[in-house]
C-alpha cells in the first residue's frame, strides 16, 4: 500500500520504517527539516533499538523517504496516519493544536488530489476528538462527507519507548476504530501477517482504549511502589509478596474484578484496606492511591442515589441488598449503605433479597444490620411481583433469574441497572432504562 506518516517523532518515526519494511511504501511528512533530512539520509531521528537499521535499509530500497509537502505526500499514498503529538495544557487539557493544523492540511491537500483517501488518527485524544473536532475540519476542506468520499479511522499504538520496534511487529492487539466497514478493512490490510488479535469498534472505543491501557498501566504502577513501601516499612521484602501476588492467575493477573460494576463491600476488602492504609499512616508511609481506593468507592455509589435523585420519583424498589449474590451476608454491603442513604432522603423503599430473611440473620450480621439499618423489617417485600407493583423506580443489583425473568421491557418503572444486566445492550435502546457506568 501507498502511505503517508504524518509526525517523525517516535510513534511516527517507528510506523513508517516498520510499515516500509513490511512492503508498503512509505513517504514520511515532518514540519522539521532537520528530520526529513536524516530520513532521506537513511538516519533515524530517534533513539530507539533497531530503528536505525530499519530506516537505511528502507531508505536504501526506496520504500521510505521524507517531505515537508503535505501535498505531495497526499498526491503520493491512499492512505495517511497521523502520528502528530498531542501534549497537555498548562492546566492538564489535551492540546489538539497539531492535530487540528494537519488535519486542515490534509483535507485542503485532499481537496486538490480528488479519489478516496484513508485518513487514520494513530495520535492519542480522548473519546470525541475524532467525531466531533476532527471529521468536521475534513468535511469542510475537502467539501465532501466522512465515509463516503474520504475513509476516517483511528488506530491507537501501543509501542513502548525502548521496545517500539519489537511492540510494533509483536503487539499485544491491534485496534481499528473504522467510522466505515471500507475504512477499517484498509487498516486492517495495513497490518495484515502481524500477530494480535485484531478488534474492530467504533471510534469512540478506539480512542477510549488508549486511555483504558494507559491508566491502568500507571495504576499498577503506583500500587506496586506503594505496596512495596508499605512492606519495606513494616520489613517485609516486597518482592517476594508480589511474586506469590502475580502467580495468582485466578483473580489478581485475570479479567477478574474488571468490569464496570456496583461498588464492592462485605468483611474483608473494606476493612483491610483500612487496616492496610493505617498501618501505612502509623509507619509514615504516603499511600494515595491505596488511600484514595475506599472513597472512590463510596463515589461510584454516589452515582447511584445520584441516578434514583434524577429520576423526580419518590417511590424506589431495590433487588438484592447482600453484598455477593448467594449469601445473606450484609456486612458492609454496598445495597445496604445505599439503602440507608435513600431510606435518610425520604424515599419510600421496598426492598426484595430472596435470600434475606430477617428472621434468619444471626451474630455480627445482625448486629450490623440493627446498627445501620434498624428499620429494614418494614422495607423487606417478600417477593419480587410486590417490589415491582410499588415501585416508581427500580435498582437493580442482583442476577437472580426470579428477579431478571420478571423485569419489564420497554415500559414500568425506571430501571436503574447496577450490575450491568446479562441484557444490558437490548436494554439501552428501551425507555426507562439506565446504566450505571454504561
Amino acid at each position: 500500500m501507498r502511505v503517508s506518516v504524518f509526525g517523525l517523532g517516535y510513534v511516527g518515526c517507528v510506523s513508517a520504517a516498520c510499515l516500509a519494511d513490511m512492503g508498503h511504501e512509505v513517504v514520511g511528512v515532518d514540519v522539521n527539516r532537520v528530520k526529513v533530512d536524516l530520513v532521506n539520509e537513511g538516519r533515524a531521528p530517534v533513539v530507539e533499538e533497531r530503528i536505525g537499521e530499519l530506516v537505511a535499509a528502507a531508505v536504501r530500497t526506496g520504500a521510505l523517504r521524507a517531505t515537508t509537502d503535505v501535498r505531495e505526500a497526499i498526491a503520493d499514498s491512499d492512505v495517511s496516519l497521523i502520528c502528530v503529538g498531542t501534549p497537555s495544557e498548562p492546566n492538564g487539557s489535551l492540546c489538539t493544536t497539531y492535530l487540528e493544523r494537519v488535519t486542515e492540511q490534509i483535507g485542503a491537500a485532499l481537496a486538490e488530489r480528488g479519489g478516496r483517501q484513508t485518513v487514520v488518527y494513530r495520535s492519542t485524544m480522548l473519546p470525541g476528538t475524532c467525531l466531533n473536532l476532527l471529521v468536521p475540519i475534513l468535511e469542510k476542506y475537502v467539501g465532501g462527507t466522512a465515509g463516503a468520499d474520504f475513509g476516517v479511522a483511528v488506530n491507537p499504538e501501543f509501542l513502548r519507548e525502548g521496545t517500539s520496534v519489537r511492540d510494533f511487529f509483536d503487539p499485544p492487539k491491534t485496534v481499528v476504530g473504522e467510522l466505515d466497514r471500507a475504512s477499517g478493512d484498509v487498516v486492517t490490510a495495513l497490518y495484515d501477517g502481524l500477530p494480535g488479535e485484531v478488534f474492530r469498534v467504533p471510534v469512540p472505543t478506539a480512542e477510549a482504549i488508549k486511555y483504558a491501557d494507559n491508566a491502568f498501566h500507571g495504576l499498577k504502577i503506583g500500587f506496586a511502589n506503594e505496596l512495596g513501601a508499605v512492606c519495606q516499612a513494616l520489613g517485609v521484602d516486597s518482592h517476594q509478596v508480589m511474586d506469590v501476588f502475580l502467580a495468582d492467575r485466578k483473580l489478581n493477573i485475570s479479567p477478574a474484578y474488571l468490569r464496570p460494576g456496583f461498588a464492592f463491600g462485605g468483611s474483608c476488602l473494606p476493612k483491610d484496606l483500612r487496616s492496610l492504609v493505617h498501618a501505612a499512616r502509623r509507619a509514615d508511609v504516603s499511600v494515595p492511591i491505596l488511600s484514595h481506593v475506599l472513597p472512590s468507592n463510596s463515589a461510584h455509589l454516589e452515582r447511584a442515589v445520584e441516578l434514583v435523585e434524577r429520576t423526580g420519583k419518590r417511590r424506589v424498589g431495590m433487588f438484592g441488598l447482600s453484598f455477593k449474590p448467594g449469601t445473606d451476608d450484609l456486612r458492609e454491603s454496598p445495597l445496604v449503605e445505599l439503602a440507608e442513604r435513600l431510606f435518610g432522603k425520604g424515599y419510600d423503599l421496598r426492598i426484595h433479597d430472596a435470600n434475606v430473611s430477617l428472621s434468619r440473620l444471626l451474630g455480627a450480621n445482625r448486629e450490623y444490620v440493627e446498627n445501620r439499618l434498624p428499620h429494614l423489617a418494614q422495607l423487606l417485600a417478600d417477593s419480587v411481583g410486590e417490589v415491582l407493583e410499588h415501585a416508581e423506580v427500580c435498582l437493580v443489583g442482583t442476577k437472580d433469574p426470579a428477579v431478571l425473568s420478571a423485569l419489564p421491557h420497554g415500559g414500568g418503572p425506571t430501571l436503574i441497572d447496577l450490575i450491568h444486566l446479562p441484557d444490558a445492550d437490548a436494554r439501552r435502546a428501551e425507555p426507562g432504562y439506565v446504566g450505571l457506568a454504561w
